[in-house]
């Protein structure tokens, strides 16, 4: 079997967690030999997809289930502030990279779409209202508008209100400053950069063992899919960032930090147009409130896309069940990935989360007719010929141990690292992508705590901000908010 020798990093995945980590390694180590394996044709063809997911670029100023309403009716906002500082952090790296020439014309990748929320009947508008009177006064929240007249919200999007039943409570908010982010094609061009540095690119080439040798290198197992060729190659470091298919190869590492962990594959669907004068009329990404037992990644909200530079309108998602991991996977995803120390978490999140089971049946066996209807709630007079029914990406929610339910099932990502830094691998979903950037530069502390204080000065010039929070100083927020815009031509 052809050996490939030892390489400093190999980058497990095509997509945007593999572009961000790359990106970062090579501006802080430049002499580090990088080599990028996935195992289809293309990049980002799974979660990263433009229509794989929603590109929301989340914020947290649009989604209601990162401030749920306490028992005692109260609200806070500390989940949504922790979000859009995450999100800060990756704005600002991006910026960095279109101001050094990383990146091209940020157009190419990010758009300006505001962020808007929109509920109806007493008991929501009343929630909405005590949302935005918590948010209102936070630095990143700067801007953010509240209504519930429907003349006013008609005049922000009018797809929400024509047609839609007098008298009927509503009511909604608005921030300009929203984004609407094509992780596809950021993740493209991160590549192109690196490939410009020197890392090299394995399209169509899979990583189907891994093990753990003396030296302390991991010896990984290759298969060409053109030919189905064999060989090897040493790093001194692994990151698995290959999405659903993470799990299963953190598995065969055989480190112990994974044991407990399991993964509940959640599938999806939007409804989709491209007819001109419907997206005319909506330029905003509009979040409402989840069915009841709906996960969280399934919000429904209608979002104008840019996707290479064309317009549409996408709403959903339409969550459903499949055992793959990915998409372009097999049936046999989730029963290979039991094993005897993740079955009693599994089965306890099976037991604990029957509302779960029964929206996402519920959703499976849905007619167009039912999707429609939900369509409805917020596009009154949706006529189901402008829409097509379109299917997202897979998402694989991690369930873990907890010494009081046996298991739950964790909204969010998870990263894994062994306790010698030398593998790491990151689990579950949303907010994902958006969240790149600090989930990365989280990841350097944890891997490379002998060279991180070293690193951190150039970490701060490409994100200012690191190590702080913005939202504990008005003056910085908003002096981040405007850098980054003016860089990435964005509505401050």
């Amino acid at each position: 079997m052809n050996s490939q020798g030892t390489v400093d990093v190999v980058l497990i995945g095509g997509g945007i967690m593999s572009a961000t980590l790359g990106t970062l390694l090579k501006e802080l180590q430049p002499d580090w030999r990088i080599e990028v394996y996935e195992r289809l044709g293309e990049l980002a063809q799974e979660s990263s997809n433009p229509w794989n997911n929603a590109g929301t670029g989340h914020a947290g100023l649009c989604e209601l289930n990162y401030m749920p309403q306490a028992a005692d009716g109260s609200v806070t906002a500390d989940k949504a502030v922790v979000i859009n500082e995450q999100f800060q952090i990756s704005r600002q790296l991006w910026a960095h990279l279109v101001s050094i020439g990383a990146l091209p014309e940020p157009e190419k990748f990010i758009n300006s779409t505001p962020h808007m929320t929109f509920v109806h009947g007493k008991a929501n508008v009343e929630y909405l209202r005590k949302r935005h009177a918590v948010l209102a006064p936070e630095p990143l929240f700067a801007g953010m508008e509240f209504s519930d007249d429907t003349a006013t919200i008609g005049t922000w999007t009018p797809l929400l209100t024509r047609k839609r039943p007098a008298g009927q409570k509503i009511a909604a908010t608005r921030i300009t400053s929203g984004t609407d982010v094509d992780f596809g094609a950021l993740t493209r061009l991160m590549f192109e950069n690196l490939e410009q540095q020197g890392v090299t690119m394995h399209m169509n080439e899979q990583v189907v063992g891994l093990g753990h040798k003396a030296d302390g290198t991991w010896n990984l197992k290759l298969l060409r899919q053109v030919g189905q060729t064999r060989s090897t190659i040493n790093a001194r470091f692994v990151f698995v960032g290959a999405g659903g298919g993470a799990l299963a190869l953190l598995q065969q590492s055989g480190i112990p930090e994974i044991k407990g962990f399991g993964g509940f594959p959640i599938s999806g669907q939007f409804l989709r147009t491209t007819n001109p004068k419907l997206v005319a009329q909506h330029q905003a990404k509009v979040y409402g409130k989840a069915a009841k037992g709906a996960p969280p990644m399934s919000v429904p909200h209608l979002d104008t896309r840019v996707v290479d530079g064309e317009m549409s309108l996408l709403f959903g998602p339409y969550a459903g069940f499949s055992p793959k991991f990915l998409k372009t996977s097999t049936w046999f995803d989730l029963p290979f990935s039991i094993r005897t120390h993740n079955l009693g978490p599994m089965l306890a999140v099976a037991k604990n989360n029957f509302d779960l089971m029964k929206y996402l049946i519920g959703e499976v066996f849905a007619s167009r007719n039912a999707k429609i209807k939900a369509l409805r709630q917020f596009i009154p007079a949706a006529d189901s010929k402008d829409w097509e029914l379109i299917t997202a990406g897979q998402r694989v929610q991690v369930m873990k141990k907890d010494p009081k339910l046996g298991g739950v099932l964790q909204f969010g990502t998870e990263v894994i690292t062994s306790s010698d830094g030398s593998i790491a691998g990151l689990l579950g979903a949303s907010p994902g992508a958006s969240t790149a950037a600090p989930i990365m530069v989280d990841l350097l502390a944890r891997c490379f705590p002998d060279r991180i204080e070293g690193w951190k000065p150039r970490i701060r010039q490409m994100i200012p901000s690191y190590g702080t929070r913005l939202s504990d100083d008005p003056a910085a927020a908003a002096a981040s908010l405007a850098a980054t815009a003016e860089v990435l031509n964005l509505t401050n």
